[in-house]
């Protein structure tokens, strides 16, 4: 029996608030995954992490597998004794990775055939040997193989895509041996409306324990993705975690929240934070701005991360000025403490019942420093 169970709490509209148990603990739903792609979320200690509110991570399968192998992540205790980290992980199964690796790789019913794009070495990603990995790299939760379809195709392409996805669903259940470990299916079908509702269906009769949205916010308008989200969670079973893959940033995750989606990913928070851009309650900063240069009030007056709690606006700015890598680190912080704080904000109002007048407040509240530091 799998260690991973789901309960859902509450629901404010369509938005919702759970509780995802693993073996390596709880975690409240809404909630935001910071992205370990190579076992270790850039610049981040795990005592930062979770100092920042972590509590599911993220690792890539794909990239687990060229670097450094699962064999010896195996025989570092899986991934939790490999990254030092005793709370859960989720890995995904690598597809999206070689979808943008296209021109290196072809998919057939088989799976994936790709080069690596370390050392152009050759490979083959089946259904059955993803499962076999992420068993070997001993996450908590590990996401079924998927054929991704790129934004634009054409329903044909699209139908395909979905088709095979499903096919390999089958395959994966039936490869499966680690009944600690929970899989989740992951829902394609482009932004056709009718495709991605027969292949949620498809997908809920076989009863994974939890379902992906994948194949959005990879170029199509973000109306039409955020639609296309909302069209699978009314498939979904309401027992289930909903997982939109690859969205985060504030203003799309809360969206997502607003039409039932459970958990989310993204590099955007670190990868903004090397770029010198801290998202906070006013708006995003950028720090290379000169109107920083002498600003000594926090990052962020709400904030109480280890950034805001020791640094001002000008001595981050500085360290950014000066190449200091001690800029993108504690931005890193901060972020990340924002996107898991913003998770547990909509959460509680989700159980207040007022999740659309504090979603519309928040909006609100960081639309002015967008514009301002556009400049």
């Amino acid at each position: 029996m799998s260690s991973v169970s789901f309960s859902l709490e509450a629901t404010d509209g369509l938005a919702r608030a759970g509780t995802f148990r693993t073996r390596h603990g709880d975690m409240d739903t809404p909630a935001f995954m910071p992205v370990g792609t190579q076992a270790s979320v850039k610049g981040l200690s795990p005592d930062e992490l979770r100092a920042a509110g972590a509590t599911m991570i993220l690792a890539n399968a794909y990239h687990c597998y060229l670097r450094p192998g699962a064999s010896i992540i195996s025989k570092a205790g899986g991934l939790h004794g490999f990254m030092a980290w005793d709370r859960p992980i989720l890995t995904d199964s690598g597809g999206f990775q070689i979808f943008s690796l296209s021109r290196l790789s072809k998919v057939d019913d088989e799976g994936y055939h790709f080069a690596s794009h370390l050392d152009g070495s050759r490979h083959t990603f089946t259904p059955e040997s993803v499962v076999a990995l992420q068993e070997a790299l001993g996450s908590d939760v590990a996401m079924a193989l998927d054929d991704l379809a790129p934004a634009g195709v054409d329903e044909r392409r699209a139908a395909d895509a979905a088709e095979r996805t499903l096919r390999w669903a089958e395959r994966t259940l039936a490869a499966k041996a680690e009944a600690r470990q929970a899989t989740f299916a992951i829902v394609q079908g482009s932004t056709f409306e009718a495709l991605r509702r027969d292949n949620a269906r498809a997908l809920v009769a076989l009863d994974f324990q939890g379902y992906a949205i994948g194949g959005l916010w990879v170029g199509e308008p973000k109306a039409e993705g955020l639609r296309a989200a909302a069209i699978v969670c009314e498939e979904l079973p309401a027992g289930k975690p909903r997982y939109l893959m690859g969205v985060g940033t504030p203003e799309d995750m809360l969206a997502a929240i607003a039409v039932g989606v459970d958990l989310f990913d993204c590099v955007y928070p670190t990868r903004s934070a090397r770029h010198a851009l801290a998202l906070t309650s006013n708006g995003r900063l950028n720090l290379r701005n000169s109107r920083h240069a002498d600003d000594l009030s926090p990052l962020d007056e709400r904030c109480g991360c280890a950034a805001c709690a020791q640094f001002t606006r000008a001595y981050l700015s500085h360290c950014f000025r000066a190449g200091e890598a001690l800029g993108p680190r504690m931005v890193s912080v901060h972020n990340v403490a924002f996107m898991t704080r913003l998770a547990k904000d909509a959460r509680a109002a989700v159980v207040d019942k007022r999740f659309a007048q504090w979603r519309a407040e928040r909006e609100r509240d960081f639309t002015p420093e967008d514009k301002r530091a556009a400049d």
